[in-house]
């Protein structure tokens, strides 16, 4: 946030109240029950407004200045601010999907086992938060395999690394995925995400050097609106990218409250 893009909101959004992000702030104190609310920052900043607004009616602009901008691209909204905000000004609020594992809403994905202490560690590497990042990197070095059972919309049994439940095309450092967008009803299970370390780096790599969604081999993936998932060991599930316990899960596609402004 510079000062001429705040400068430029300003002006575009006249009247509007605007403040500074901060995680400590009451947002529902802030705007009446029924007022249009946009959110300026990457996905974390996005992610924590969607949290707080999901099961309320505003309407919710976004305007997506981050480093990776999963949420957004997968919403097919763009990353420049001068088209972003046409979008909120000319675009139709709809209900989005987002995903909920036991009672931790997430945007991008929900993951268990590996592939969840990855997407940590590289979040903790983006914020320098050095001492959270070593010990991500820990559990990334103790991570092995563990059997799982799926009941609900998907049944079945076997082994993995890491199972990960997905609403966007990429997460974390923009790392393909799947072809889901959060427009879609359901929820996205890859088994094969994650199942080595290998598999990992090769997504890493289809962001970052080929600059493309689909080059890292999204695997097999399944749809699905309600998984309940055990396994054996328990196993640590991240939402997102923050670490939010262990195995049983619940992961549930739920059609949220707010309505994110997309293109007509």
């Amino acid at each position: 946030m510079t000062p001429q893009i705040e400068a430029k909101l300003r002006r575009a959004f006249a009247g509007s109240l605007i403040v500074e992000f901060d995680p400590k702030m009451d947002l529902e104190k802030l705007v009446s029950p029924t007022a249009m609310v946009i959110v300026a920052g990457g996905d974390g900043t996005i992610g924590w407004v969607v949290r707080k607004l999901a099961d309320t009616n505003h309407p919710l602009g976004i305007l997506s200045m981050g480093t990776f901008n999963n949420f957004a691209k997968s919403l097919r909204l763009p990353t420049n601010v001068d088209a972003a905000i046409r979008v909120i000004k000319e675009g139709r609020p709809k209900p989005i999907t987002l995903g909920r594992v036991n009672k931790t809403i997430f945007l991008e994905a929900a993951a268990i086992g590996l592939f969840g202490e990855t997407i940590a560690a590289g979040e903790s590497a983006k914020d320098k938060a050095f001492g959270a990042f070593a010990e991500d990197v820990k559990h990334i070095a103790e991570a092995k395999p563990f059997t799982y059972e799926l009941a609900g919309d998907i049944r079945g049994s076997g082994s993995a690394m890491s199972l990960v439940f997905t609403n966007t095309t990429s997460i974390g450092s923009q790392m393909p995925v799947s072809d889901k967008t959060p427009i879609e009803p359901d929820l996205d299970l890859s088994v094969h995400a994650g199942e080595t370390r290998t598999d990992i780096v090769k997504r890493v790599l289809a962001r970052a050097v080929l600059s493309k969604h689909g080059e890292g081999g999204k695997g097999q993936v399944f749809k699905f609106r309600k998984l309940e998932v055990t396994t054996k060991p328990k196993a640590r599930i991240y939402a997102d990218n923050a670490y939010v316990g262990r195995t049983p899960a619940t992961i549930t596609a739920e059609l949220s409250a707010v309505q994110v402004i997309l293109r007509r």
